[in-house]
């Protein structure tokens, strides 16, 4: 019987850089599309229906002194690979418990830094997704910002820190995933606030959180900053005068993409305006911490994503266009393909649709596509 291994476990040694050998038994339209990726990782693409009557034919590809973990979507078809393996003689061979609907779910969570009057700053990193959401928790008080739908980590997280979550933000009306904020403010008996130039369309009640608001948390303060481009509400956050949550408007290695509304000729003079005089208001030594980032190498040693505005902005390529004619054609035409199943999941952030849990999952499987490239 194959040994399990945890998303957890393997996000540990993703974060660690121990090496790591997979092997993916997916469709290879699926593999190629999204994968367990890292600077430690090797990892081949055999689909599984190849491997039904045998795995002799990739024997020479597995390691002999390595472990191997297989994978698959739910986890199911990659056990019987790793039965396989282990009849072939493979010694140590773990099926990724769950397969990457697991993977795509687990969140990591990360101190970033602790609050000038007392409390601190986590980020919560989705390695599986791409995502990023944030809890700020001072004098026995919490916020959370930019919440996945997996709220049961975030409960968790507040119960063991014996926190009470009074707010809970979006910095935007997400489209690459389902947001959690409003279940969790709901469950937590806490107040939800969205930016309400984002939610003319959505089906509940919420509070408006508008330019210059600022929110108490305990000791410290989230002031909200508006700062479109994205989409037209979006909204910045900033904490403790010292972290600037962006939002989908600015990661550590590129800009947000201004076209999954269908809006992207009308907003890219916003998005600008953002990047370019908003955000250039504001001191060099805050620290940016954005709702996505796009590829590993954007982790730092202890597997947060965070870095300096003014790092950034010797750094960020999309931070250093200098003519607006260049600078609205990259950000109209260099674009990676739109989320899967985006127009569906901004629908059921406005409350229009409900799916139920697994067809949540399907929704959301595949990678962060919210940068421009």
């Amino acid at each position: 019987m194959a040994k399990l291994i945890s998303a957890k476990h393997i996000a540990n040694k993703v974060v660690n850089k121990e090496d790591l050998f997979i092997l993916d038994v997916r469709n290879q339209d699926e593999f190629k599309d999204w994968k367990i990726e890292g600077e430690s990782v090797e990892i081949i693409n055999e689909p599984y229906f190849n491997l039904i009557d045998g795995v002799d034919s990739i024997l020479d590809q597995i390691p002999e002194n390595k472990p191997v973990v297989t994978v698959c979507a739910k986890g199911g078809s990659s056990e019987f690979v790793a039965d396989l393996l282990e009849e072939a003689g493979k010694k140590e061979v773990y099926s990724l418990e769950g397969g990457m609907k697991a993977w795509s779910e687990h969140l990591r969570p990360v101190k970033i830094g602790d609050l000038e009057n007392g409390g601190a700053i986590y980020q919560f990193v989705r390695l599986g997704k791409g995502c990023l959401s944030y809890l700020v928790e001072s004098n026995g008080e919490a916020a959370m910002i930019d919440a996945n739908r997996m709220i049961d980590q975030y409960e968790n997280f507040i119960e063991e820190n014996h926190l009470t979550l009074k707010h809970v933000l979006d910095t935007h009306l997400h489209a690459d995933h389902i947001s959690g904020g409003r279940k969790l403010a709901e469950k937590a008996g806490a107040e939800y606030y969205l930016p309400p130039k984002d939610a003319g369309e959505v089906t509940y009640e919420y509070n408006q959180i508008q330019d210059g608001d600022v929110i108490q948390v305990g000791n410290t303060t989230i002031k909200a900053v508006y700062t479109p481009g994205h989409t037209i509400g979006s909204t910045s956050y900033i904490v403790d005068d010292n972290y600037l949550l962006t939002g989908d408007i600015l990661f550590i290695d590129s800009i947000g993409r201004p076209d999954l509304a269908g809006k992207a000729e009308d907003w890219v003079a916003d998005l600008r305006e953002t990047l370019y005089k908003r955000y250039k208001e504001l001191a060099d030594d805050m620290i940016v911490l954005p709702a996505h980032f796009m590829i590993m190498e954007e982790l730092n040693e202890d597997g947060s994503v965070a870095e300096k505005l003014g790092i950034l902005y010797k750094q960020n390529h999309g931070l250093n266009i200098d003519d607006d004619n260049v600078f609205r054609k990259t950000v109209t035409e260099n674009l990676p393909p739109q989320p899967n199943a985006y127009k569906e999941i901004r629908q059921t952030n406005m409350g229009k649709m409900i799916p139920d849990e697994e067809k949540q999952r399907e929704m959301e499987i595949g990678p962060n596509r919210c940068a421009v490239k």
